[in-house]
């Protein structure tokens, strides 16, 4: 007979995701993971395989928190480019109460992560990366079938070029504290992206 685990497993990957999104990969240790899940070393291996399942976990918890986050502000505007920029917006513009660490965790990991210490973790990240850029797309694609954007327009270059974007502002937002500058350069993006 099994015994059923004594910890909420949601709760715990919640809490190590915002413990490596604030410290990164490296600079979480065991005993920092320890500390703030309060589990012991033997109990995360237990439930998690190794610190690298527990980290995948989190960046999966971050990528689909994401994705509803996105889907939110898409639901919560009549149009797909508004919904879009209302996402970019609150993405973008850095808030200390709103994250662990303005800068998006999955860029984050992917900039320290290498092939040679970390191949599967990386190819996590980068995967997460390319599911976003692939929902832009389809965005994007509603925008056209709206009449929003000119049918010329290529969904696949336009969310490529939508998250070139949103990477470099979530990292330019980082050394200024300048919100309205932020917005500003949004609004210059989605002006771009219609003409």
């Amino acid at each position: 007979m099994s015994t059923k685990a004594k910890f909420d497993r949601d709760e715990v990957i919640e809490k190590a995701k915002n413990l490596y999104w604030q410290k990164g990969y490296h600079a979480t240790s065991m005993r920092n993971l320890q500390d703030v899940i309060d589990m012991r070393p033997g109990s995360i291996y237990a439930a998690f395989g190794s610190k690298d399942n527990l980290f995948k976990e989190a960046l999966k918890c971050y990528a689909q928190e994401s994705a509803k986050h996105l889907a939110n502000c898409i639901a919560e505007k009549p149009k797909a480019l508004a919904g879009l920029k209302l996402f970019m917006n609150r993405v973008a513009v850095c808030n200390d109460n709103s994250a662990p660490n303005g800068m998006c965790m999955i860029v984050k990991s992917i900039a320290e992560l290498t092939q040679n210490d970390s191949p599967e973790l990386l190819t996590v990240a980068k995967q997460i990366l390319v599911n976003v850029e692939a929902a832009f797309a389809d965005i994007f694609q509603q925008a056209i079938n709206q009449g929003e954007l000119n049918k010329d327009k290529d969904p696949a270059e336009l969310a490529r070029f939508l998250q070139i974007q949103l990477i470099g502002l979530k990292t330019y937002a980082q050394v200024t504290n300048n919100s309205t500058l932020i917005e500003n350069y949004i609004d210059d993006i989605f002006l771009r992206l219609q003409a």
